[in-house]
């Protein structure tokens, strides 16, 4: 297939998402499983989908002078895909850009909204980008520059300071890499990379985990290495919540917002298959995800439940787990690399909205855990409203928990220096991973 189709197929996922608020990922997978094309085409599409929502408001900036009036959405659409490979994709010559912008827009539309694009991507191929300099106030700088709403940036700013934000934005623009969990009760990390190799992908060991392996080239989830259950695709920061929550084979353990999976069969695979998982979802198609992911990797010590964890309580006595994990719905500012549409999406309300279930949850489950236990919350977000001060409103609530200040221990040594008091905190360029958050908590007294 061309890259001329290859470009109409870009154009068409960039309005799927941008009309019906589809996901990028399953947008583009969609669009990838239905058409024939090659590793090639498929690195193409993805890298101009993908950078064409990331870099959304910065090349918005850059079209502004040269886009006088009313375009309709397509055509803004196919500008703003067409400057980005300008760009940003050095190996792509201008003149190829040029000439294939204007044939879409000649097949989509008519002779002059071809005439305009041409004329608008010329102009600037002429004149040049504008500059940032023009922007006075160094937060609207960063937002714009780094095509970050101003609402997220200057929330982080007041929560991080400037110079931690703009570390942040950068390395949310960069482009995500795809890691595995290795299941170790049946293969070592080599092992799985030297089967991986047989199949054509290079991989290497995660420098953050233990268990986890980072694809150089190539997609695992397409092996049978991958369908045998050697591996679990995941992200390096989502492996750290099984060390932090660190059961043993004895052990009864409920994950109460579990789908599809991951950090469920995670904690079943270190439980040796032993102990007993209860993993609970509020949706039937997600708890099937999850009995898949369980089939897959060979365990059979996982029981999964459609339930809405708040209501956790009617279905489990007090005291009933030995350790519960609390990966509670959230903003997802962590995975803004992977989803580059979240951070058009999100809100200020919303995380306020998030923090209260994200509360709710914690209030529900916590009588569950039986004395001297642990009770491991997490998030794939980097907002203290849904991260930290949901904790400190859950011990103001719950004298009988503490936080627990041996995490770091527990932890791999590439993160424990990002533990503070109990509470773990990664921004996606400390080890350039999700950002996640992750607190560990004891309920007071002996176990019983």
């Amino acid at each position: 297939m061309s890259k001329k189709n290859v470009r109409n197929l870009a154009l068409d996922v960039l309005i799927d998402i941008e009309k019906k608020r589809a996901y990028s990922n399953l947008s583009l997978h969609h669009v990838i499983e239905t058409n024939e094309l090659s590793a090639q085409d498929v690195a193409l599409l993805t890298e101009i989908v993908y950078g064409t929502i990331q870099r959304r408001d910065t090349l918005d900036y850059y079209l502004q002078p040269f886009v006088k009036g009313k375009i309709e959405p397509w055509v803004r659409l196919l500008l703003r895909m067409s400057l980005y490979q300008m760009v940003f994709l050095d190996r792509i010559p201008d003149r190829a850009v040029l000439f294939e912008a204007v044939e879409i827009a000649k097949r989509r539309g008519h002779r002059g909204i071809a005439s305009l694009v041409n004329g608008v991507l010329r102009s600037i191929q002429r004149q040049g980008l504008r500059s940032f300099d023009e922007i006075k106030d160094d937060i609207e700088r960063l937002a714009v520059a780094t095509s970050h709403p101003l609402w997220l940036v200057r929330r982080w700013v007041a929560q991080f300071g400037l110079e931690e934000t703009k570390r942040m934005c950068e390395a949310n623009n960069l482009p995500p890499e795809q890691t595995a969990r290795v299941n170790a009760m049946r293969v070592t990390v080599e092992e799985a990379i030297a089967r991986l190799k047989e199949e054509g992908i290079e991989a290497v060991p995660s420098s953050v985990v233990p268990v986890g392996i980072k694809m150089v080239k190539g997609n695992a989830a397409k092996t049978s290495v991958f369908q045998e259950g050697l591996v679990t695709i995941q992200d390096e920061s989502s492996m750290l919540v099984a060390y932090a929550l660190s059961p043993t084979d004895t052990d009864v353990v409920l994950d109460c917002c579990a789908a599809p999976g991951g950090k469920t069969t995670h904690m079943a695979e270190r439980m040796n298959n032993k102990g007993r998982v209860v993993a609970l979802d509020i949706h039937d198609h997600k708890v099937k995800l999850i009995e898949q992911q369980a089939k897959r990797l060979g365990l059979s010590n996982i029981e999964a439940k459609q339930l809405d964890s708040r209501q956790a309580h009617t279905q489990f006595a007090a005291e009933t787990f030995d350790r519960i994990l609390v990966d509670a719905p959230c903003s997802g500012l962590g995975v803004i690399r992977r989803k580059p549409e979240i951070k058009y999406a999100k809100n200020e309300n919303d995380i306020a909205q998030l923090a209260d279930i994200q509360r709710n949850i914690l209030r529900t489950v916590a009588p569950l855990v039986k004395r001297g236990g642990t009770l491991v919350y997490s998030t794939c977000t980097v907002d203290r409203e849904e991260n930290e001060q949901v904790i400190a409103t859950f011990l103001d609530e719950h004298p009988q928990y503490e936080l627990d200040e041996t995490l770091a221990s527990r932890l791999p040594s590439s993160v424990a220096p990002y533990v503070r008091h109990g509470m773990l905190q990664l921004l996606p360029h400390h080890v350039y991973s999700d950002g996640f958050f992750i607190a560990t908590l004891k309920k007071k007294g002996e176990m019983i």
